[in-house]
């Protein structure tokens, strides 16, 4: 057998085909029955003949050895099914059906077995929060004599509060220093303090038309500026650190806005269409003297200001940003992991204004060479009286010490203005300092320190794709067309997810990382079981980057079309391809959603289908594609769960090397990386055992690694050849 058949083979055995209609069989009955059924008969001789059916009950060893079996193949196909029908001496249907019940009887196990457990845990945090209910009414705040619970009163309720205790405690304690220069002096005419809360400056700052803000003047941290803190002074409190965070987040809410109300000499553009604005150090220093304080020894500054124009709503996007879930799957080609750890406001009910929460995150590029940064910071939401939101993120490694911390966020976030038509304008700041010592792979150290793989850049542009996907997936007509294109956009979000958690050089608790045969590859397992969403047995993740000295938009062109495809997937080597469904999912003609039926010329066995999802920005283009077995997706297109569809996603992160700002010949929404080309970064997923209990042998990760080498090998080829370039250079001028 050639090398490039046991590759394909090795590929094609991963596809896990899905479930079948259940058809369960009519129950045998007993022999205590029989004799009844024949005295009714006898009774009536008047009533005519019914047709009695016929029974089959299986033997022990035939249920015995069909057990076995599903152990190793709880899907049998046709071939298998007819192989043991004839070893077991049963029609071929009958095998079928007991397959199907065996899987259905197993399904409502564990969904009993997970039932069980969700109740039990949902009892237990139901006494929790019972207990967590009574002891928190018989708790005050000693801080301001007032109810202890956010939930009772608005944040900044209870921030005034806080402050006016401490002013109290400072105008005693001044006075009590004074008495002995000056005599004795009436404490009680400066304690009462409560009436200067109707002077104090507001913090609802107007931020409707991003306008420069003449009240917001004076220093930020520590000191009177257009808005009012807690005095530096804090000491008595339940908890000292919480209330420094409050300080903190409230500083940085302010620091925030200015940094994006003000304009030159603070922010400095850059010689590009694409309005991304890089911050003046020296400025900033100047502005902000007395903020987080001065960058740490060692590390460097990342800071970017960018804006875009969204198809949501303010308050949609709040709850992106404020739910974790949301924003990590929003955000999956940046946020490999995220965790909420403790809420400290839960703002004001029915909302998120005024919610703060401590969180912690890791941040990745889609490629297995570059670090991940991780950070641990407070995230607080404020809603501004002229509707407009705030979002800020600033890190707590001077609060609470932590060892995951390896990026300091300086306030970071967004601005949220409501437009009309359900639109969103939103000014997007990144401000990050990272530890220089970190030891970046050559091939990306370009798009790194640019700032594009990290910066405000990445962030907008991520949050605008997904928004577009949404709007345009969820259109009348999209909708009018059934179920079946709403399972693939389904399945289409499920393979994404699982393709970026591989993909980078995040170790998530899911993966384990591996000895590899060379360093620029990155290996890693894990164990699947009972995930419906996952074939069951020993996975392997594979994935490496390299340079192409060809244009990011050609290879992203090569890669997502049908018509190249032969070319480097061992796949459709010898077969006829075809797009069966075509989803658009973007402005961008090659955003897209496809279902693609690959048809064997020389094997009718193995036929499948390839679902594919491609998408390109301005900092990057992806292709992400997982093989599929023809019966379970017509299951899925016919109106099955998409769910229990099992799959392994492949695919490929296209990065422009050392991007020259062109317009691209199809609107700009891609870089034209000129004659410096494009870091490709090549990821599998193979099932290497389908079984749980096994092991890796050297001989399955040397399979792998072989496969991803040729694979490498076919793309550099085929895009440097002479006539695919002319072709895709047709293809693109056609865009």
């Amino acid at each position: 057998m050639s090398k490039t058949g046991g590759m394909a083979d090795l590929v094609i055995t991963n596809r896990v085909e899905g479930n079948e209609k259940i058809m369960e069989e009519a129950p045998n009955p007993s022999s205590d029955d029989q004799p009844q059924q024949q005295q009714q008969e006898q009774e009536d001789p008047n009533q005519p003949a019914k047709r009695k059916k016929r029974y089959h009950r299986h033997s022990e060893k035939q249920i015995q050895q069909m057990e076995e079996f599903f152990k190793e193949c709880p899907h049998p196909n046709e071939s298998q099914r007819k192989e043991l029908s004839i070893h077991l001496k049963l029609d071929p249907s009958q095998v079928k059906f007991w397959f199907q019940n065996k899987r259905t009887q197993l399904k409502s196990q564990v969904e009993h077995y997970n039932n069980n457990r969700l109740n039990e845990e949902i009892e237990n945090l139901r006494a929790e929060l019972e207990r967590c209910h009574a002891a928190l009414k018989k708790v005050a705040c000693p801080s301001c004599g007032g109810p202890s619970r956010y939930g009772e009163m608005s944040f900044d309720e209870h921030h005034l509060r806080m402050e006016n205790a401490q002013l109290k405690q400072e105008v005693t304690r001044l006075s009590r220093m004074t008495s002995n220069h000056v005599g004795n002096v009436a404490c009680s005419s400066y304690t009462n303090v409560s009436s200067t809360q109707n002077h104090m400056p507001s913090h609802d700052v107007g931020i409707g038309s991003y306008g420069v803000i003449p009240s917001m003047v004076g220093e930020m941290y520590g000191t009177n500026g257009s808005g009012s803190y807690l005095p530096t002074s804090l000491q008595v409190a339940p908890d000292p650190k919480k209330l420094m965070i409050v300080k903190l987040v409230d500083a940085a809410m302010e620091e925030l806005t200015k940094l994006a109300m003000v304009g030159h000499p603070l922010w400095l553009p850059q010689n590009n269409q694409f309005s991304t604005e890089i911050l003046n150090e020296d400025e900033y220093f100047r502005i902000f003297s007395n903020g987080l304080g001065p960058k740490l020894l060692g590390f460097k500054s990342e800071a970017s200001r960018d804006s875009v124009v969204i198809i949501k709503n303010n308050i949609n996007l709040v709850e992106i940003f404020m739910d974790v879930k949301q924003w990590s799957k929003v955000f999956c080609d940046i946020v490999s992991r995220a965790m909420t750890h403790e809420v400290l406001s839960p703002g004001m009910t029915g909302n998120y204004n005024g919610v703060l929460q401590v969180m912690s995150a890791e941040f990745q590029v889609p490629s297995p060479m570059v670090p991940t940064r991780r950070s641990y910071f407070a995230r607080y939401c404020k809603q501004h009286q002229d509707g407009s939101w705030v979002l800020v993120d600033v890190s707590l490694d001077d609060i609470r010490p932590n060892a995951i911390s390896n990026c300091r966020r300086r306030p970071s976030g967004c601005l949220i203005q409501e437009l009309p038509n359900g639109y969103s304008k939103l000014m997007w700041i990144e401000h990050v300092e990272v530890d220089e010592r970190a030891s970046y792979y050559n091939l990306y150290n370009h798009f790194v320190h640019s700032g594009f793989a990290f910066g405000a850049k990445k962030w907008v542009a991520s949050l605008d794709r997904h928004c577009q996907r949404l709007a345009l997936t969820m259109l009348p007509t999209m909708l009018d067309h059934g179920e079946g294109k709403q399972c693939i956009v389904k399945l289409a979000d499920r393979m994404k997810w699982s393709f970026f958690g591989g993909v980078g050089s995040s170790t998530a608790d899911i993966w384990k990382t591996i000895s590899s045969p060379c360093d620029d590859v990155k290996i890693m397992r894990r164990t699947s079981m009972n995930d419906p969403g996952r074939p069951s047995g020993l996975v392997l993740n594979i994935a490496t980057s390299f340079r192409l000295q060809v244009p990011p938009i050609r290879v992203f062109t090569f890669l997502r079309d049908g018509k190249f495809r032969s070319q480097w997937d061992v796949l459709c080597t010898s077969a006829l391809v075809q797009e069966k469904e075509h989803i658009a999912s973007g402005r961008d003609s090659g955003n897209c959603i496809s279902l693609i039926q690959v048809n064997q010329l020389q094997n009718d066995n193995q036929n499948m289908y390839i679902l594919q999802e491609s998408f390109t920005d301005v900092t990057g283009s992806y292709v992400i594609y997982a093989p599929i077995d023809v019966g379970p997706m017509n299951e899925v297109l016919s109106g099955g769960d998409p769910d229990f569809l099992g799959m392994l996603p492949s695919g490929f992160a296209i990065i422009p090397d050392g991007p020259i700002l062109l317009p691209s010949p199809h609107g700009g929404s891609i870089f034209n990386a000129g004659p410096r080309g494009s870091l490709l970064t090549v990821a599998f997923q193979v099932l290497v055992h389908n079984k749980t209990t096994g092991k890796f042998s050297p001989n399955s990760v040397a399979s792998v690694n072989d496969f991803l080498k040729f694979t490498m090998k076919k793309i550099k080829d085929a895009v440097m050849d002479d006539s695919n370039k002319h072709l895709l250079d047709i293809q693109i001028s056609q865009l």
